[in-house]
């Protein structure tokens, strides 16, 4: 077989059954390969930062990992805003990467879509990446990438490959997949930790995406009942409990008071980013990457391990050893309600979002952009089960939320996948409707529009005395822009969110590409 050929019957063997990608000269004798494995399909984007996009949504949604095959230089680059994007979120997005002739890597002559040195591009937002020169070595370095992906904390890999390592034939041997078992915490660690939580007179519990991807809801939720701890989540850790469930407090903004008055924080799957805030409380931090133990807390007791696993244990030994602690329901209860009081929702943000969550189902995904409504969906759009609110994280870029919400919906097609964008971040990714009017990927995407970039444009007012710069925007008209793709274009004329709650509702039903573009004056500050 061909160097193309291993590469797509070791990806098969390893489990993937689709690839986003953007064919390119250096990638011929990869996409000849994958011609032949019928069992993987290819989603051939519009731009090459959908690819890596796409597969992160992928991922993070259905729980696989998500492929990305993108040509070496430029279109590495391009990708790269998505595999910040996955390295943010901890999202296991393999990415495929061409290369220049073997014999001119490294001599920086200026051939097509050389970039000296490659690697370098890649080297901060991915956990491991190699470069394999010879066609034998493609099935073993696949096999190793899957090996990173599986292990440790889920993260983007790259490998990448000359065009006549593709084309070589070669006699090698392909791999079975990569089957790898997660460890749970140390049972020493769980046992202090458990020590500490049985101790304590107001536990808390702070859960992040590490609990998302360990699929820690079932556990999370009695451990929750049996401390009688709060869960308060991260935007990333949105769904590891439901937020219907009476211990959830979801993504809330807490008093500092109420933080304040519990002395053991259990932090689940997050590097918890907020320093100086716990300074007087005992941290336990239970995650799968060593490096984020501590980070940020010294007070730390630290319990390296899947979180899933290590709470199983933690809450055995709990039972076995420890009555639970006494009901503190009606005080949550009543915390939940002053949170989430809706006559204090700063409109018309909280009503675009009582309207959205009302329309789509309880396994609803939704993607939400870095836009007012998006910001404000952290707080006041509740999820109810996991993986199915997926932010960009830290990286907080505009323009990733509707390809990553066409990636949610290729790995979760029976599920309604919504992606809320500004008309500034929508702009970035507009040409991907092509792809899902091609790929008949039925995400809805709700564009509200202030003809700006609304958040700045908001803060050089408010903080440069009404002086603006670069912050205003000239726009298509967006239903004849989705129509022009040949997809479904709607416009909702004001800002009736009944009306839009009824538009989403029948989009959502008819499961085809589809834009709902919403006018909107100057919006409120969302916090």
């Amino acid at each position: 077989m061909t160097g193309g050929q291993a590469l797509a019957r070791q990806l098969h063997r390893e489990g993937i059954r689709v690839i986003f990608g953007l064919p390119g000269v250096q990638l011929y004798h990869a996409l000849d390969g994958l011609h032949g494995e019928e069992e993987i399909r290819f989603i051939n984007t519009r731009h090459e930062q959908a690819t890596t996009y796409m597969a992160d949504g992928y991922a993070r949604a259905g729980g696989d990992i998500g492929t990305a095959l993108v040509v070496p230089g430029p279109g590495l680059q391009n990708a790269s805003a998505g595999i910040g994007t996955a390295y943010a979120t901890s999202s296991p997005v393999l990415v495929l990467a061409g290369q220049v002739e073997k014999e001119l890597i490294g001599v920086d002559r200026g051939v097509l879509h050389e970039v000296n040195d490659q690697l370098d591009i890649v080297k901060p937002v991915t956990k491991w990446a190699r470069r394999v020169l010879e066609a034998d070595e493609i099935p073993t370095a696949v096999h190793e990438a899957f090996q990173q992906l599986k292990t440790g904390r889920p993260r983007p890999v790259e490998i990448e490959i000359p065009p006549e390592t593709l084309a070589k034939q070669t006699d090698t041997q392909l791999l079975g997949p990569a089957e790898i078992e997660r460890p749970g915490g140390d049972p020493k660690k769980v046992e202090q930790a458990v020590e500490v939580l049985a101790a304590s007179s107001k536990p808390l519990i702070w859960a992040g995406g590490g609990a998302v991807s360990s699929g820690t809801s079932h556990i999370l939720a009695q451990l929750s009942e049996f401390l009688q701890a709060p869960v308060l989540l991260t935007p990333e850790g949105k769904g590891a409990l439901s937020e219907r469930h009476d211990m959830c407090l979801g993504a809330a903004r807490l008093p500092p008071e109420f933080i304040a008055a519990h002395d053991v924080v259990l932090a689940v799957g997050t590097r918890l980013s907020t320093p100086g805030m716990l300074s007087n409380q005992r941290v336990i931090q239970v995650d799968i990457d060593p490096a984020e133990i501590g980070r940020n807390y010294t007070n730390t007791l630290g319990v390296t391990g899947d979180a899933r696993l290590t709470l199983e244990l933690m809450l055995e030994l709990l039972k076995g050893r420890h009555e639970p602690k006494p009901k503190r329901l009606a005080e949550i209860v009543a915390l939940k309600t002053e949170l989430f009081d809706s006559t204090k929702t700063v409109e018309p943000l909280g009503a675009f979002l009582r309207a959205i969550r009302s329309a789509m189902p309880d396994d609803g995904i939704l993607v939400p952009g870095m836009t007012q409504v998006g910001y404000y969906a952290r707080r006041f759009f509740p999820a109810y089960q996991p993986r199915t609110y997926l932010t960009s994280s830290y990286f907080g870029n505009l323009g990733f939320a509707y390809p990553t919400a066409l990636g949610a919906k290729v790995a979760c097609p029976e599920k309604a996948v919504v992606a809320v964008s500004g008309d500034g971040g929508f702009l970035f990714n507009s040409q991907e409707l092509a792809t899902a009017v091609r790929h008949k990927i039925g995400t809805v995407v709700i564009v509200f529009n202030d003809n700006a970039y609304g958040n700045v444009l908001r803060d050089q007012k408010t903080r440069f005395d009404g002086r603006t710069y670069g912050s205003n925007l000239h726009n298509p008209d967006f239903v004849l822009l989705a129509k022009a793709y040949g997809a479904t274009g709607i416009r909702v004329e004001d800002e009736d969110a009944n009306k839009l709650e009824a538009v989403l509702i029948e989009a959502i039903d008819r499961d085809e590409p589809t834009l709902i573009e919403v006018p909107v004056g100057e919006m409120p500050y969302p916090y």
